[in-house]
């Protein structure tokens, strides 16, 4: 505004009406941003009462889905609240509560159990057909089969709890390692199959890997080969004692559990200590040896009002994040008496006064008065930022000492605690699922035909390479400009391989120098951005040329039209979606947006829907044969039309492929700050960014800049800024 041929407004009077504008806008933002409730969503809230009990239970699904603002589920104004979700909270605190309070005097017994598949039910079916046993005992497989499987039946969890798994083998046939996944599977259908995570055997000499996992009830190992494959099928034709090609050899696994963190829980004792808990004897004290006996306890209490006053009292100041009056904790009191009085016992009754404790707006939403926040909501912001749950004991003791609002230091230091703490993985996660949309990674399935190159290792390996890199930007405070650009990659063997890079071997992700001429380097040229920002057949340059504005540049571009029909691409592969697109542009109401998202997602093209790099596009239909083998297959896609990933952005601002893309964004490093510090304080503060916050995220960029933009530099800003500290 006005139209390009009108002549335009005076620059002293565009600065007149934005001085009369700007305060009341100020004024009226600060008035309204004060007034948001946050409500916990539904993984902070299984973070923290998994962390107050010490549970490790899956009670985020038993809550309805959190409404999305932008990118992130933690946004106040969208966490709304039900009597259907008050309902599935009394569900899982519940769940929460049984699991916690421990059905015997003494921990499980720990068992371990040794199997091997030489010896497994029905192994002389798969045993030099499928299998091939050595003779150390080993057994190889040669690839990865839908049939048999790697489960290992006798390597069972009978009962749900924390295992220790051990598996012992080696690379056979080969001399370089061999790639495998150890997961679980169960006979119950429906049921989750985990997979735990990836690893590999260098050959020659037996090596142990043992990892740490939480399966379910009857739940049995799975251990799967990865990229090694019966070329041509020569395994049929040959005989397998025959084969020469690489296989994965299993000497045995050891399944050791339930491992017991601690016992009693920590959850019985914040309910109990204080209490007397006693078992009641059977009227057959012989009972008790028997392997299906089941003890149960009774609360004896001497002064039943203040004892449990005084559970009830400490319950809540842990639930609540900060001292609690006696009053407060007085009509949780009166409602146990109540349950005690219609025939409930002890213990019943202070279930039901810690259920409404767990219920209450006091646990499920971050308490915050308008203006500069206490201690204590500071203490809550910053752990629920920085590790997504309660704050710990160290914090809690800052907070009560008055330090975190009076003393930046004491701020900062108690910053740079958590994160260099475990739980700060907490936030790698949720901030990259939300910003970068890593949770949908699985939302598309790519054609097998079309990309025979993906499987469950390279997508698992996509989503570890975003996060690791943004943790290593954070730790080498990395400047904002490698969001776009940089010489190094987070990668492992299945990664650089897609990518085109030699040198790297094993599943482990690890830092990567790139070679000068490389196209990678930054989240745009990742596996796991170019799928989630596809079909999975198809990319779309409108789609991912919104998520560069949106995730990267910071601007939400409006909604399409109602009447304007969506872009589908030419399945003939007759026409570009770049020609297809031309022809959309030319309606009046689609011209203004597209002119701004089109170029960004043109360049992006260079990268199909799982992030390899292509100059022509893959078809199914008509086009030039490829000869290439993935897996020992040969591929059935061919190639169709060149790609194209010159464009020009609005300003003017003319590029050849994405190459001089990248370099165009990254050139602009304040813009970049800009829009990571509004992301990040987004998620910090559970509120959209408005009006009265630019000159604050100005000062935040601005500081950061003076040396050089650094990724940490900027959070580190973010938490001492006066948006972070205020309502």
């Amino acid at each position: 505004m006005p139209p390009e041929k009108k002549p335009r407004p005076r620059k002293e009077d565009l600065d007149a009406f934005v001085q009369t504008l700007e305060p009341p806008l100020i004024a009226k933002d600060t008035e309204l941003k004060g007034t948001v409730l946050h409500r916990l969503n539904r993984d902070e809230y299984q973070n923290t009462v998994n962390d107050i009990f010490g549970t490790r239970l899956d009670v985020a699904s038993l809550l309805p889905e959190d409404t999305r603002f932008h990118e992130f589920s933690n946004v106040g104004e969208s966490l709304h609240i039900s009597m259907v979700q008050m309902q599935r909270y009394i569900d899982a605190i519940t769940r929460i509560l049984d699991a916690s309070i421990a059905a015997r005097i003494s921990p499980p017994e720990k068992k371990i159990i040794r199997a091997s598949y030489a010896d497994t039910r029905g192994a002389d079916q798969f045993l030099g057909k499928s299998w091939l046993k050595l003779s150390d005992g080993a057994v190889v497989f040669f690839q990865r089969l839908s049939y048999p499987t790697g489960m290992l039946r006798e390597a069972n969890s009978k009962t749900a709890g924390h295992y220790k798994i051990r598996v012992t083998g080696y690379a056979y046939q080969s001399d370089q390692a061999v790639t495998f996944s150890i997961g679980a599977t169960t006979f119950k259908r429906g049921a989750d199959k985990p997979t735990f995570g990836y690893f590999s055997f260098p050959p020659g000499q037996a090596t142990t890997v043992e990892l740490d996992a939480w399966m379910g009830e009857n739940y049995m190992v799975e251990v799967t080969p990865y990229r090694i494959y019966d070329d041509n099928y020569s395994i049929k034709r040959i005989g397998i004692k025959n084969y020469k090609g690489p296989g994965l050899a299993i000497q045995h696994i050891e399944l050791e559990g339930p491992v017991t963190d601690e016992f009693p829980s920590r959850g019985q004792r914040l309910l109990f200590d204080g209490l007397k808990r006693v078992e009641v004897e059977p009227s057959n004290p012989s009972v008790k040896q028997k392997s299906w006996y089941v003890p149960r306890f009774e609360i004896k209490l001497e002064n039943p009002e203040s004892e449990v006053a005084a559970v009830l009292q400490r319950i809540a100041t842990r639930a609540f994040r900060r001292p609690v009056p006696r009053e407060k904790v007085a009509a949780y009191v009166d409602l146990f008496q109540s349950e005690r009085a219609t025939g409930s016992t002890v213990e019943e009754a202070l279930r039901a006064a810690v259920t409404a404790i767990f219920c209450s707006p006091d646990f499920l939403f971050l308490r915050e008065s308008k203006g500069w926040l206490d201690d204590y909501s500071l203490a809550s912001r910053l752990s629920y930022f920085l590790t997504r749950t309660l704050p710990d004991d160290e914090l809690l003791a800052v907070a009560e000492e008055g330090r975190l609002r009076s003393d930046a230091a004491a701020l900062r230091t108690q910053m740079e605690r958590l994160m260099e703490g475990a739980g700060f993985e907490r936030f790698i996660d949720d901030f990259t699922d939300a910003w970068l949309d890593l949770r949908d990674i699985e939302f598309t399935s790519p054609d097998r035909k079309l990309f025979p190159e993906f499987d469950p290792f390279l997508q698992d390996s996509m989503v570890k390479e975003s996060r690791a890199y943004f943790r290593e930007l954070i730790e080498k405070n990395e400047s904002v400009t490698c969001l776009v650009k940089s010489d190094f990659a987070m990668l492992n063997n299945q990664l650089a391989d897609l990518y085109g890079i030699t040198g790297v071997r094993g599943p482990e992700i690890r830092r990567v120098h790139l070679p000068e001429d490389s196209l990678r380097g930054g989240f745009l040229s990742q596996g796991s951005v170019m799928k989630v920002s596809a079909n999975g057949t198809n990319t779309s340059p409108v789609r991912r040329g919104v998520w560069i504005m949106e995730r990267i540049l910071g601007e939400t571009p409006p909604a399409p039209p109602a009447s304007v029909p969506g872009i589908e691409p030419d399945i003939r592969g007759a026409s570009t979606l770049r020609e297809i697109l031309t022809r959309h542009r030319e309606a009046p109401n689609c011209r203004s947006c597209h002119e701004k998202i089109d170029p960004l997602g043109f360049a992006m093209e260079r990268f199909n829907p799982i992030g390899g790099e292509r100059s022509r596009y893959r078809t199914l239909g008509d086009g030039e044969k490829v000869t290439e083998l993935v897996r020992g297959k040969r591929v059935r896609y061919k190639l169709g039309l060149p790609v194209d990933d010159s464009g020009e952005t609005e300003d003017g601002e003319k590029f050849a492929g994405y190459r001089e893309f990248r370099d165009l964004i990254a050139s602009d490093p304040e813009n970049l700050a800009r829009a990571l510090t509004t992301k990040l304080l987004i998620f910090a503060t559970g509120r959209g960014m408005g009006f009265s916050d630019r000159h604050e995220i100005e000062k935040i960029v601005q500081k950061s800049g003076e040396n050089g933009y650094g990724v940490k530099d900027i959070m580190r800003f973010v938490v001492t800024s006066e948006i972070f500290r205020r309502k």
